[in-house]
């Protein structure tokens, strides 16, 4: 069949095949077989034959029983736990805010407040030393094991 040639579909309408459609079709076709074989791929491995591969039944089966009447709606809920009270919340809130200046504080003595001098300083001359360091030129004051 010639490219571009017209052609009736089963509709009377007339429909062109163009260059690279026909690539199309197959791969469609390829692609409706290819999800053909994986689904009855996984029919067939959800089956099983064997006695000892099925579920154990059990007899202690939790869940919604049918008791043959209709669930009565106005039995209020109970409570899971005890509720806070407002002291018990305020009491564990000044607990909890306790822990957190206690930990603000240890950190920072710890690392202290930065010196810009000091921080300008390192600006300057960092790039240079490490480019010193990696090219092999050994400054002892920057690398203590270079010789």
């Amino acid at each position: 069949m010639p490219i571009n040639s017209g052609q009736s579909d089963f509709r009377g309408k007339t429909m062109r095949y163009r260059a690279g459609q026909p690539a199309i079709f197959v791969l469609g076709s390829f692609c409706r077989s290819l999800a053909a074989v994986v689904l009855l791929a996984a029919a067939t491995g959800c089956t099983s034959t064997s006695i000892e591969d099925a579920a154990p039944q059990s007899a202690t089966v939790t869940g919604p029983k049918d008791t043959g009447s209709y669930p009565n709606l106005n039995i209020p809920a109970q409570q899971a736990a005890e509720q806070f009270t407002d002291v018990d919340k305020n009491a564990k809130l000044a607990a909890l805010q306790a822990d957190q200046a206690a930990a603000n504080a240890a950190a920072g003595n710890a690392a202290g407040t930065p010196d810009p001098a000091e921080l300008d300083r390192l600006a300057k001359t960092h790039a240079s030393d490490t480019l010193k360091q990696i090219e092999g030129k050994c400054d002892p004051a920057l690398d203590p094991t270079c010789k």
